[in-house]
């Protein structure tokens, strides 16, 4: 299937299964578990909350991970800080990278925000180097505005 429509297909999913629901944290674990299972060469998906300007794990699918990040560190902390979407091609060339799992070697992080405040990222971990491309990107984003969507009401 050509990727695009990959992705349209993923979204439909997501907004089924979170239509209606407004947590935001039972949303986040259904979606982590969606892109675990649809998502080709992923070896961990999920959520870090923004809980008193620190990231705190939230629901994921794969490995333990590290609880806690602190904001403009790794690359989900550098996602959040910015408030924007990162792509990383090789995690270890990323100056600061926090290595919570070993075997990950690219990953894309995508912030969610809420009435202008980022209040988690989606964290998305490859294996393979130069996983993430642009079609993933504009796909991932999708769905974490579906998400944005739903908690909103």
């Amino acid at each position: 299937m050509e990727k695009a429509a990959f992705y349209q297909q993923l979204n439909e999913q997501v907004a089924a299964i979170i239509h209606g629901e407004s947590d935001l944290i039972a949303n986040m674990a259904n979606i982590s578990a969606i892109l675990f299972e649809a998502l080709e060469q992923v070896n961990w998906a999920g959520f870090y909350r923004n809980v008193d300007n620190e990231l705190v794990l939230g629901p994921f699918q794969g490995k333990v991970a590290c609880i806690r990040i602190p904001l403009g560190k790794g690359v989900c902390g550098t996602a959040a800080s910015e408030a924007q979407t990162l792509r990383v091609k090789d995690v270890h060339a990323f100056d600061g990278h926090i290595a919570c799992d070993a075997a990950s070697n690219s990953e894309i992080v995508i912030p969610v925000i809420v009435n202008n405040q980022v209040v988690a990222v989606l964290d998305i971990d490859s294996v393979a180097y130069d996983r993430f491309d642009e079609t993933d990107q504009k796909g991932l984003e999708a769905i974490v505005s579906k998400l944005v969507e739903q908690v909103k009401g």
